[in-house]
């Protein structure tokens, strides 16, 4: 256990604590709260919280969600799955800041989806989607849908089968049996599902630059880190709005992770479901 208790502390654990202390300091060393006091005081800097939300949120809710149907329809036909998961899989292969440099195209004013719209005379100018937080939503939903598909997959091979089939027989519903069977035996998968989900969107960086508008809507918490280490040189304010960013994921997963334990906790892949 050593060298793995080596590696974890010398990768995860020291940069941890040491990001942790130097929020705590001035440039010149000297321990302080002004770190924290500048970040709630300043309303461009404690605006970073709610802008990080309004971009995270929705994109990690529209991947779990939409995730659930298309993985229970891929389950039913597993001859279609394997193309349809080969094409969710690309943009993993592709990487974030390759999807955001061609949606710069696909979405600029000039771009495929302003061209078709104003061909078809659905538009008569072309719509304003890059350089918003709309288009950093955009990329997210794209990078972020196969991890959250892939999840919600496996979590739904999980499920005994025979539950679902002992509710039809009972005379249950389609839908009747995805509220009552499937979503409850589910819904804790959901949640670590969406706590990933979650994190890896709340981190955006590479989308809201080339995307967004980082001195505008789209001035997320690690936007706001960046700029405080690399433009100021302010490194204590940078781990600062780290430190913060980490306490925002934390207890959001907090709360998600208390109502899953109030779910379903026994097995739904054995024998006794």
């Amino acid at each position: 256990m050593v060298p793995g208790i080596a590696f974890i502390a010398a990768l995860f654990v020291y940069p941890s604590l040491y990001g942790i202390m130097l929020s705590f300091q001035t440039k010149k060393g000297v321990p302080t709260l002004a770190n924290y006091t500048r970040f709630f005081t300043d309303p461009y800097l404690s605006g970073t919280i709610a802008n990080t939300f309004r971009i995270a949120l929705p994109a990690s809710l529209f991947n779990v969600i939409v995730s659930v149907p298309l993985a229970m329809g891929m389950l039913q036909r597993p001859k279609a799955s394997r193309w349809v998961n080969t094409i969710i899989i690309v943009p993993i292969t592709l990487g974030t800041v390759l999807v955001a440099e061609g949606l710069l195209n696909y979405l600029g004013p000039l771009g495929w989806l302003n061209r078709v719209l104003m061909a078809s005379g659905l538009i008569s100018s072309p719509i304003e989607v890059l350089h918003t937080y709309k288009a950093v939503i955009i990329s997210l939903i794209i990078t972020g849908f196969p991890f959250s598909y892939l999840l919600v997959l496996s979590y739904l091979s999980g499920i005994n089968p025979r539950l679902n089939e002992a509710a039809r027989m009972l005379g249950a519903s389609g839908a009747q049996r995805f509220w009552h069977v499937t979503l409850p035996l589910l819904a804790p998968g959901l949640a670590i599902t969406f706590c990933l989900a979650f994190v890896l969107a709340f981190a955006v960086f590479p989308s809201a630059n080339l995307l967004g508008n980082p001195s505008g809507d789209s001035h997320v918490l690690s936007v706001a880190a960046a700029q405080a280490a690399f433009e100021q040189y302010n490194y204590p304010l940078a781990s600062t709005i780290s430190v913060v960013t980490a306490v925002v994921e934390l207890l959001v997963i907090g709360l998600v992770l208390s109502w899953r334990n109030r779910l379903f906790r026994g097995s739904t892949a054995g024998s006794k479901g």
